[in-house]
């Protein structure tokens, strides 16, 4: 599999260094094109308003992408590293909307983007862009919550690395296009793959016990025998609620990545807060690639 085109929203806050440096990562290691999009919303600028109505709407327009692309750049010659050269893209309008409409038009295979939602039960929500990109995507979002450099390890090559890298699957159909970047990153990166799967509802020990061996089964049989020769491969079955075991099984195993199925409507829709996918994403120790069925 090839990610050839990464495109990494950035609003210059700590959630966007740390989504970049996901980006540049991946960037280096597939050598993939990697494009940094600022969004000048006009909302965010109180007095556009009346100088549209009073004034040079036009100058106040260009002088705004002037300065966006100022900082855009400044950014860029902060947080990148050698050997990854970005596009830089500045333009008006809701960042969601050009998110999507950018990553359409020229195809691009993943999107990087960090969340400004609140943890915790009581406002367990991701921020408005990213849940709609989350939502509306057609390709891959990876989304970072936390700093990356925090989980991230560097390499000989002095590159950052993913060395543990999590793939959590139901064993529904939906999840083989998961599996597909999981295991693509896995090997990329040279990392350890876990294969995770809950068993939700498992009271009785006795029928736990077989359950957990024939899942254990299951998860085997996913990796192929190239992939076997070539991949270090962890299984992992556990019983419980499967956000809380993915959450505590990531902190305790220190996962640098997580590769979970997005299915709209479900795990991608905003009514449904408890669904697994959100609260991985933000409760979970680091980023959460959801990869749409």
């Amino acid at each position: 599999m090839q990610i050839k085109r990464i495109l990494c929203p950035v609003d210059f806050s700590d959630f966007s260094v740390s989504a970049y440096e996901y980006a540049l990562t991946v960037a280096e290691y597939y050598q993939a094109h990697l494009v940094a999009l600022h969004a000048i919303e006009l909302s965010r600028y109180p007095y556009a308003d009346y100088v549209g109505a009073t004034g040079d709407f036009a100058e106040l327009s260009r002088a705004l992408c002037e300065g966006g692309k100022a900082r855009l750049r400044e950014f860029v010659k902060k947080n990148s590293r050698h050997g990854v050269e970005p596009q830089l893209v500045v333009g008006q309008g809701h960042a969601s909307d050009l998110i999507l409409s950018f990553a359409q038009k020229h195809k691009v295979e993943l999107i990087v983007i960090g969340t400004h939602g609140r943890r915790g039960f009581d406002r367990l929500v991701l921020g408005s862009t990213t849940d709609r990109v989350m939502r509306k995507a057609c390709s891959p979002v990876l989304v970072t919550s936390n700093p990356a450099h925090s989980v991230m390890t560097t390499g000989p090559d002095g590159k950052h690395r993913l060395s543990r890298i999590f793939y959590c699957t139901d064993f529904s159909i939906n999840s083989e296009r998961a599996l597909q970047y999981a295991t693509s990153l896995a090997a990329q990166y040279g990392a350890e793959l876990t294969m995770l799967h809950v068993v939700e509802g498992a009271s009785d020990p006795t029928g736990a016990e077989a359950i957990i061996a024939a899942r254990a089964e299951q998860l085997d049989k996913l990796i192929s025998d190239s992939q076997r020769k070539r991949l270090t491969v962890r299984i992992e079955v556990r019983c419980g609620k499967p956000y809380e075991e993915i959450v505590g099984y990531a902190k305790e195993a220190q996962a640098h990545l997580i590769v979970m199925t997005a299915r709209g409507g479900d795990a991608l829709d905003r009514a449904v807060f408890g669904s697994t996918t959100y609260r991985v994403i933000q409760l979970g120790p680091c980023a959460v690639l959801a990869v749409h069925a």
